[in-house]
């Protein structure tokens, strides 16, 4: 399912990331890595905030939608 999906709070693993090879490259570069860890801490009015890497980086809905987990 997407990460756009995921409960808030909820440990996710990253399967795999759709898109473009430069939108992959992009969110490789923000640490979403295939087999990484991902948890939502909260969502803003439809963009999340995601914890991955010991970090918390905000990303779009329709990027987090490219991401499976």
């Amino acid at each position: 399912m997407p990460l756009s999906m995921l409960e808030k709070g909820v440990d996710g693993t990253v399967k795999n990331i759709r898109g473009k090879d430069e939108t992959k490259r992009f969110l490789t570069s923000l640490g979403f890595n295939i087999g990484g860890s991902v948890v939502i801490v909260s969502e803003i009015s439809g963009d999340l905030i995601v914890k991955v890497k010991d970090a918390r980086v905000a990303i779009s809905k329709s990027l987090a939608n490219q991401i499976i987990v």
